[in-house]
């Protein structure tokens, strides 16, 4: 009777894979490890808001206008009667769902772009790359201010403006990341097969453009939270009564001295939700370099 074994390599190599997961530098951080935490809850609070906000965010009490934090209202209430935590909840939802299509409109637009000029180089590319400068002429914020006073405010038009701002700089990277890997051997191989310039493009060259692309795509996500609440913020973005961070805190900053409850609210959700992003994202970038996960 025979009996079969496992190579001394494949063996070898199991544990080292399993450990390689948990001792990655991502969970040697411990500040990246908690932020990925606070996001999982930031995203549980938003898919779970109707089912654990204590109030309708959009049910008005004047009775009850301006209240302090109580056991009734952790948060306290705003100058319409309106609970803030219910309102902070709902906001997240709004939030998010903003920042994921900015990111979104971003990378199905700019990826594309990015493969296409860093891979045919020559007038395409320079055709692409002026573009790209002319976008990046103005500051983010107030080329955003103007598509979104061109086409009206709103939510959706907000979504759009920033994605526009936002397709240069995930472009601008993975073309960076194309005119090296179109220098690689493989890429050459794929050439001398035959294969059409599009399944090098995308099935070749795409893959080693992933790992830049995502943690990219995190700390965009981060500042996409910040610049929907300064639309929001300055009337251009979420328009009322639909619960928002950045209305909210437009809201409040008008009775910050006699109740600053509904500012600090939603300014404080701002503040986690965008550190933890952005912690998370330097985790991601070190997980993902593979000169830090051989130390």
């Amino acid at each position: 009777m025979e009996l079969q074994s496992q190579p001394p390599e494949q063996v070898l190599n199991e544990p080292d894979k399993k450990r390689s997961i948990w001792h990655s530098p991502f969970f040697k951080n411990k500040l990246s490890v908690i932020a990925g935490i606070i996001i999982i809850i930031i995203i549980m609070i938003s898919l779970l808001a109707p089912l654990i906000a204590p109030y309708d965010p959009n049910a008005q009490d004047l009775e009850k206008s301006l209240e302090p934090a109580s056991a009734a209202h952790w948060f306290g209430t705003d100058m319409q009667g309106r609970d803030i935590l219910s309102r902070v909840f709902y906001g997240t939802r709004t939030t998010l769902l903003g920042a994921l299509l900015v990111v979104l409109f971003s990378v199905v637009i700019g990826v594309p772009l990015g493969l296409i000029s860093g891979y045919f180089g020559g007038k395409i590319d320079n055709i692409i790359n002026r573009v790209w400068d002319v976008i990046l002429a103005f500051p983010t914020i107030l080329l955003a201010f103007i598509i979104v006073a061109t086409f009206g405010r709103g939510f959706e038009n907000a979504v759009i403006a920033l994605g526009i701002v936002y397709v240069p700089m995930i472009a601008r990277l993975v073309r960076s990341v194309t005119l090296v890997e179109k220098q690689q051997s493989y890429v050459d191989a794929a050439r001398s097969l035959g294969f059409s310039h599009t399944r090098v493009i995308f099935r070749h060259i795409l893959p080693n453009c992933i790992s830049p692309i995502i943690v990219q795509v995190t700390i965009d996500f981060a500042y996409a939270i910040i610049d929907l609440a300064a639309l929001s913020f300055l009337g251009l973005g979420v328009q009322p009564p639909t619960a928002d961070w950045g209305y909210m805190l437009s809201e409040g900053r008008e009775y910050l001295l006699v109740s600053p409850n509904a500012a600090l609210a939603s300014g404080f959700a701002i503040m986690i939700t965008v550190i933890s992003f952005n912690l998370f994202g330097d985790g991601l970038q070190s997980h993902l370099d593979p000169k830090q996960r051989k130390q």
